[in-house]
């Protein structure tokens, strides 16, 4: 299993509440990159003006435009890195070594 994979099973499995709660620009952020390292560039029509939510999430992959596979999905793996160490409690020092093991 790849960082990236790892990364994307840690994010997915965040707690709704409490330290490790992603912000909704960090969740914004890590959508953005998965779709980007998983489909490429953004591929779907832009949502009307009443989806926010859609919206913010088509803003956020679009922005991105032609990066990297790699690149997107180096960024998602460093950006989980430096939420796990900045929280200093059991459940992300167990992430942070789950992630880095081989």
């Amino acid at each position: 299993m790849s960082k990236f994979d790892k990364a994307v099973e840690i994010v997915g499995s965040l707690p709704k509440e409490g330290k490790l709660k992603p912000s909704t620009d960090d969740q914004l952020y890590f959508y953005s990159r998965f779709k980007q390292a998983t489909i490429g560039k953004c591929n779907v029509p832009k949502p009307g003006m009443l989806d926010f939510t859609g919206k913010a999430k088509w803003n956020a992959w679009n922005e991105l435009e032609d990066k990297k596979k790699e690149e997107a999905e180096a960024e998602y793996v460093a950006k989980l890195k430096d939420m796990l160490s900045s929280v200093d409690d059991e459940e992300s020092k167990a992430s942070l070594a789950k992630l880095e093991a081989e």
